[in-house]
């Protein structure tokens, strides 16, 4: 009798097919959570240029807008571009990050996350309406 060595062509497909459906399950879940982490790493960019934007709201009496990007510390990043805007009074505006088209992940391309103050300084985050709700930050609101 002869030892049998190697494996036969059946289990060699029965292991292809196992990794297929993995695959097929993984590789969604796997992007989700790259747009979760890019959506968490902008709010929290946006977060740290709150501190830089209150103090000037303070200083100047009014809320930083347009050019004041590269003085407030706002980053050049890939993810997309920081806008300050000025609201309809003294101390309101928003600080807006707009995803760009290609570098990230596709659910998130084009939307964008918003911090929002309001004239008593009191701050809140919205987010795209058609933002994902499984990639929104837990703390924001979908009201862009």
């Amino acid at each position: 009798m002869k030892k049998q060595q190697g494996f036969t062509l059946i289990e060699l497909m029965i292991v292809v097919a196992v990794i297929g459906v993995l695959s097929a399950i993984a590789i969604p879940q796997y992007q989700k959570y790259v747009a979760k982490a890019e959506a968490a790493s902008a709010l929290a960019t946006l977060t740290g240029l709150k501190t830089n934007a209150e103090a000037y709201t303070v200083e100047n009496g009014i809320f930083p807008t347009g050019s004041i990007n590269s003085e407030l510390g706002a980053p050049s990043t890939a993810l997309g571009t920081i806008a300050f805007l000025k609201g309809t009074s003294a101390g309101e505006g928003t600080i807006t990050m707009t995803f760009n088209q290609g570098p990230v992940s596709p659910s998130i391309n084009g939307k964008a996350i918003q911090l929002e103050r309001d004239s008593s300084g009191a701050w809140v985050c919205n987010t795209s309406s058609d933002m994902d709700v499984g990639v929104k930050p837990k703390n924001c609101k979908t009201n862009i």
